[in-house]
């Protein structure tokens, strides 16, 4: 049976779990939104960790904060670094705009943690309290801005660049592999002129690569800090110099280029930042939704489609149809994508309200965009892994696509005409015949000149040097 303890705040008294590390205002939260099962994930929690951490560092080594109460709290701050308090941040993603329940949720957490190291009464704010000592120097309003971009950058790098990375080498490797395999193009949906399945490939591993450099390109504003600025950007109670100091201890510690925002009123009031990494996400999952169809279409099949390429078999695709494999990879992929494309438009319009000197849509933003990165890198990674290393190219199924293809009489056209060439192409249709036999049977041209038209590698342009 639970018990609890009887804790305060400003609005009078509240019961929170005996053996819960959070406090008062945490479990008005709790009480207040019942909306979602939705938590801030692993990443912002870790970020909000390394805040308080740094934060007592600095106020410790001002003498604000008492040696014996600094070493709690950063013992306390670590375990949240670690991960090793993640059951107390219990507080729903559909909150206060702010995200002002889970910075208390956070120093709450702490504050007691360091209580219980200290020997005192957990939810007693003796010796340690959340606001005066755990928050010393900060607000909510500066605070998880701040964490957001700490939890973003920290995932772009580790995460989301590297599994990108892997995937444009895969994807890179494929096109320098299949770069003897011709086959049909495809226009509309049409047979269209000869192109190599590597240069096809190419096309692939550049969106990626592509999509690599724009969100290289977003990164530097998100190491821009918003810390320091507290409630409103004018950056009342907090000491001089605290600011640039704890941000110098979070780049040491992470290792990434964090600053100070050069701005601090849009580092309060807008998510630009945010929005901006978002829309570059957007851009490679509309890469990744393209390259993830066209794996189903090549492969579709295996006898009646197209068939030009082979998806490793991953596993049985039908309860029904015994021996039926499906593009399981590819189906997930596109998921994914549509999931991302969909947060998206959310965290724009959550950018949308940075309602006078603050946002107030931030943990559903921030929820979203590390949402994003996350299944992102995942599925980059899981596609490397189980589908792109291990495809393969059906050259013979592919080769005879091509001279069945009326769109080879394309490279006639210069030889003998544009009118001659729509006339054989549309015999070509009506009789069943290739294009190749009847013009031989025009005999408009030598069968020498007809062959080396309708040369398919020549029609495909320079092959792929190594």
């Amino acid at each position: 049976m639970s018990t609890f303890r009887t804790e305060s705040d400003s609005l009078g008294q509240v019961l929170v779990p005996q053996d819960a590390y959070f406090g008062a205002q945490t479990q008005r939260a709790v009480d207040n939104f019942p909306i979602s099962t939705r938590r801030f994930p692993r990443g912002f929690i870790r970020a909000m960790g390394l805040l308080k951490y740094c934060a007592a560092q600095v106020n410790r080594d001002a003498g604000r904060l008492p040696l014996e109460l600094a070493d709690a709290i950063l013992a306390a701050a670590q375990e949240v670094i670690d991960g090793e308090l993640d059951d107390h941040f219990v507080v729903d993603i559909f909150q206060t705009g702010s995200g002002t329940s889970t910075n208390m949720n956070a120093n709450e957490v702490i504050a007691n943690r360091a209580i219980a190291r200290l020997g005192g009464e957990v939810g007693s704010k003796k010796p340690v309290h959340p606001n005066d000592h755990v928050n010393m120097g900060q607000s909510s309003n500066d605070i998880i801005p701040t964490a957001i971009h700490i939890a973003v950058l920290e995932a772009v790098t580790h995460q989301l660049l590297p599994a990108l990375r892997k995937l444009h080498a895969a994807l890179d490797e494929k096109a320098m592999a299949f770069d003897h395999v011709i086959k049909i193009g495809r226009t509309h949906l049409m047979d269209a002129v000869p192109i190599r399945l590597g240069q096809e490939f190419s096309g692939y591993a550049a969106q990626i690569a592509n999509g690599i450099h724009r969100i290289e390109g977003a990164t530097p504003h998100l190491a821009e800090l918003a810390l320091g600025g507290t409630a409103v950007g004018t950056g009342l109670n907090a000491p001089p110099g605290f600011a640039d100091q704890v941000i110098a201890h979070v780049a040491a510690l992470t290792q990434l280029p964090f600053v100070q925002a050069p701005n601090l009123f849009e580092a309060l009031a807008a998510r630009d930042a945010a929005v901006a990494l978002s829309g570059q996400l957007k851009t490679v999952a509309t890469s990744l939704m393209k390259i993830a169809n066209d794996l189903r279409w090549l492969s579709s099949g295996p006898r009646c489609g197209i068939g030009e390429i082979t998806l490793p078999s991953q596993q049985p695709g039908s309860s029904i149809m015994p021996g039926k494999v499906n593009p399981v990879l590819p189906e997930a992929m596109m998921m994914v994508c549509a999931q991302i494309t969909g947060n998206d438009l959310a965290i724009t319009i959550g950018g949308q309200h940075g309602n006078f000197e603050l946002n107030v849509m931030m943990p559903m933003l921030a929820s979203n965009l590390l949402e994003s990165i996350a299944i992102l890198a995942a599925a980059a990674d899981a596609f490397v892994r189980f589908c792109v290393t291990g495809l393969t190219a059906n050259p013979e199924r592919a080769m005879a696509f091509i001279e069945q293809s009326l769109s080879m009489v394309t490279a006639l056209a210069p030889v003998i005409g544009y009118d001659a060439a729509a006339q054989i192409a549309k015999e070509a249709w009506t009789s069943g015949r290739t294009v190749r036999e009847l013009a031989y049977e025009a005999n408009l041209v030598s069968r020498e000149q007809i062959d080396q038209a309708l040369d398919p590698m020549r029609q495909t342009g320079p092959r792929r040097h190594t």
